[in-house]
């Protein structure tokens, strides 16, 4: 099965040289020309038959979507567009596609039809190019820790504890449905259970991180999470990955420099190692925006959206701060916010975040301060009794990317707010352990990893990002 892969044939010198390629057929014209793509490139390579010199049976059996050998001799192309091309002399079929009931036929095909067939949507260009570039970063974000000391920490997906406090998770058990064990109170009976206790899908792999964090100063997991909202925005799944570091002896403004830092460096990895496809999918934003009225389309193209992000710092300001802005502007006095900003403690939605990054500060924010009746338990509370040193970064596009905080090292506190939130401290007593032996300041932040790649990409929709998305009465594939 030796092959050239076709980005490299499109790089090579032609001289008559005899090559093998394998790929997929994107179109067949005129019985006599074949763009061949074999996933190494967006681009096609021509192929050319020449006219009655392959059987037509053969011939026949060339189909969109049908898997190819070819072997011929690479010339240099008499046509615009490509700098070689392929004169076949010999075709071998490996892989027949039914042309009347292949779907992607060689037109414009809608997201919404693409995630219908979500099995077969990565032999198009634009999905090509976006999980592409979704390989590079997950490559730059290991490059990034690895660079800096980091270790890298497998944190269970299988766990006990509801770390966001939420509630909203996926529970997993054994027990069976029709005849679930009770106890004498008629409660499910876990303790029959699998592992003896209610277990559920990880909704962050925080908790744990710290415990590695006390021991090893810096880690960070990079895995799959799971929420079980009932939620089908644009920007929620049920099951995505994130990216959660772990410092230990490192306070909020160290812990903005990092998350900071990991984000401009995963932008500049992209625009350095995947020019063709960040150019395709700038192009493709053109196009998509050309259908939107002149003053809903984007100032900045995507390239220039990405370079402005690594050109000037991200805006720092306290949550106050934020909700002064917000509530005198003239979006909440003429009342275009769904939800209005009347007071300070209001839980800011996507709407308000993407008002002070889109349009009042017109670049990334970091808000730092928030009311800790808002916040998870493990903030570490500031001297005022109001806020705690939580920081969320927001982006253009997508809102809130990165949330995170400073955390509570100090066990009184701690287990005060536990308390208020009626968090049991007993199911958390391997957490609390980490405050009774060698406290010390921490902090950490979690990455939404689909939520880069939707910025990156250009992508509007975050079930175009992930290959196959998880959602509300959806788990095809």
């Amino acid at each position: 099965m030796d092959r050239t892969k076709i980005k490299d044939l499109l790089t090579t010198t032609p001289a008559h040289q005899s090559v093998t390629v394998m790929g997929w057929v994107r179109t067949f014209r005129n019985t006599q020309f074949i763009a061949l793509n074999d996933g190494s490139t967006l681009q096609n390579l021509q192929c050319v038959v020449a006219l009655n010199s392959v059987d037509e049976q053969i011939i026949k059996r060339i189909t969109t979507g049908a898997a190819i050998k070819l072997t011929g001799n690479l010339i240099a192309s008499l046509g615009k567009g490509q700098a070689v091309e392929l004169v076949v002399n010999q075709i071998e079929i490996l892989g027949d596609s039914d042309a009347t009931a292949y779907p992607l036929q060689p037109k414009k095909h809608s997201l919404e039809f693409l995630r219908e067939i979500a099995h077969l949507r990565f032999r198009t260009n634009t999905f090509a190019a976006v999980f592409k570039v979704r390989h590079a970063l997950a490559f730059a974000i290991h490059q990034f820790f690895n660079e800096r000391g980091f270790v890298y920490l497998h944190t269970p997906v299988i766990t006990g504890s509801d770390a966001e406090g939420a509630g909203e998770m996926f529970r997993v058990s054994t027990l069976p449905f029709d005849n679930t064990p009770r106890t004498d109170d008629g409660k499910v009976n876990f303790k029959e259970d699998f592992f003896g206790k209610e277990t559920n899908l990880t909704v962050s792999g925080q908790l744990e991180a710290e415990l590695g964090a006390m021991a090893l100063s810096e880690v960070y997991t990079f895995g799959p999470t799971f929420r079980a909202e009932n939620s089908n925005t644009t920007r929620h799944l049920a099951e995505f990955w994130m990216i959660e570091p772990e410092v230990a002896f490192a306070d909020l403004n160290d812990n903005m420099d990092l998350a900071e830092a990991l984000l401009k460096y995963a932008i500049n990895y992209a625009l350095t190692h995947c020019v063709e496809e960040i150019e395709f999918l700038k192009n493709r934003l053109i196009e998509e925006e050309k259908q939107k009225p002149q003053d809903e389309r984007s100032e900045m193209d995507l390239i220039q959206k990405l370079q402005f992000c690594l050109d000037h710092s991200f805006e720092r300001i306290t949550y106050t701060e934020a909700i002064d802005i917000l509530r005198n502007s003239n979006h909440n006095k003429k009342k275009k916010f769904k939800y209005l900003i009347d007071a300070w403690g209001a839980d800011l939605q996507s709407e308000h975040e993407r008002y002070l990054v889109e349009k009042h500060f017109k670049k990334p924010v970091i808000l730092t301060d928030y009311p800790k009746q808002i916040k998870a338990f493990y903030m570490r509370q500031n001297d005022d009794g109001k806020t705690v040193r939580a920081m969320d970064i927001l982006f253009p596009g997508i809102g809130e990317i990165v949330g995170g905080s400073q955390r509570e090292e100090r066990l009184q506190l701690l287990q005060q707010r536990m308390d208020e939130m009626h968090i049991p401290a007993q199911e958390l007593y391997w957490y609390l352990d980490t405050r009774r032996f060698g406290t010390c300041p921490h902090a950490g932040f979690g990455l939404g990893f689909e939520r880069l790649v939707l910025f990156i990409t250009g992508m509007t929709n975050i079930r175009d990002v992930i290959p196959f998305p998880r959602t509300p009465h959806n788990a095809e594939f």
